[in-house]
């Protein structure tokens, strides 16, 4: 009898241990930081009543518009890594796209067309667009940048900023709507024009257009509610978590450069720190025949790298 007692007893308290661990572990993940259940779960997001682009409202009414924002939302805020270093980034170069944005009268919504262009980076699109904001050749030059062998513009983040925001304002010009100024930046005006034409509908949402196209606008959208409202989308950064602007100071070269890495040195950087702030030097050297004013940016300690050296040395 005191067998099956002591059995019974030590299946009681097994039994208690395995729902008080159960317990324990549920008030953990409960106390976790996150304030969504998406935190911790895949979990379809809850879309807004109401949203706008650059002032101009989202019709949300409408099936298709409400669930295409549905799906631009999931695919951001499931693409986690993604997502995170792009947010990261924002700190660093949103406050200069964003003076540039307002000093031209252009709607500050439209920084994220930079963040969906780029990822916020120099990249090279498969069709030759080039920088931060994506500009062909062809529009770089016509808007006065210079790309050539030895310098391309479009690598130069205020230049193609500045030439965006002509771009745009042209764009706003012609159709009236920012929105369909932003759809014009990934179609081109005279592509939406066509479709204008085409169709006999005036309004980004009422026109059937390419999948790129179609997209745009609504992924500029998720991008905009995501970043604005990081925790309502799982994603929780303290200040110190994005990467800080750094200062630079502006050093004006009117002449040649036979080697920019002896520049480099010259002003107590590596070479590669130059190309960082400067990538839209193309050549280790430039021939400037004409005597152009060129404004390369260094950056101030505790950034200069021969200045992090010296203090490691001391050590």
């Amino acid at each position: 009898m005191n067998k099956i007692l002591s059995y019974l007893l030590l299946a009681f308290v097994i039994a208690a241990l395995v729902i008080g661990i159960d317990f324990w572990k549920e008030k953990r993940d409960g106390n976790l930081p996150g304030k969504n259940e998406q935190y911790y779960k895949i979990v379809a997001l809850p879309t807004p009543d109401t949203l706008d682009f650059a002032g101009e409202e989202v019709p949300l009414n409408l099936f298709y518009a409400k669930e295409s924002l549905d799906k631009e939302l999931s695919i951001n805020t499931y693409w986690h890594s993604s997502t995170l270093q792009l947010m990261k980034k924002t700190h660093r170069w949103f406050p200069l796209i964003e003076d540039i944005l307002k000093k031209n009268n252009i709607p500050d919504d439209f920084k994220y067309l930079a963040v969906i262009e780029s990822g916020l980076s120099n990249v090279t699109s498969p069709a030759g667009a080039k920088g931060y904001w994506q500009l062909m050749k062809g529009t770089a030059k016509d808007y006065d940048l210079q790309v050539d062998k030895y310098v391309d513009e479009r690598y130069n983040v205020k230049k193609s900023t500045e030439v965006a925001c002509k771009y745009l304002q042209k764009s706003y010009d012609k159709f009236g709507s920012w929105t369909m100024a932003a759809a014009s930046y990934n179609a081109g005006i005279t592509g939406m024009l066509k479709q204008i034409d085409r169709q006999n509908e005036k309004s980004y949402y009422d026109l059937l257009l390419n999948d790129e196209t179609a997209r745009y606008i609504y992924r500029i959208l998720a991008t905009k509610l995501i970043y604005e409202n990081p925790e309502n989308y799982g994603f929780y950064l303290d200040e110190q978590d994005y990467y800080e602007p750094i200062p630079t100071k502006i050093v004006e070269v009117k002449t040649s450069i036979e080697d920019w890495a002896d520049f480099a040195s010259q002003q107590g950087i590596s070479y590669k720190l130059l190309k960082y702030f400067n990538p839209w030097l193309r050549q280790k050297d430039i021939k400037n025949r004409k005597k152009k004013t060129y404004y390369i940016e260094i950056p101030e300690e505790p950034y200069n790298m021969t200045h992090i050296a010296r203090k490691t040395n001391k050590q």
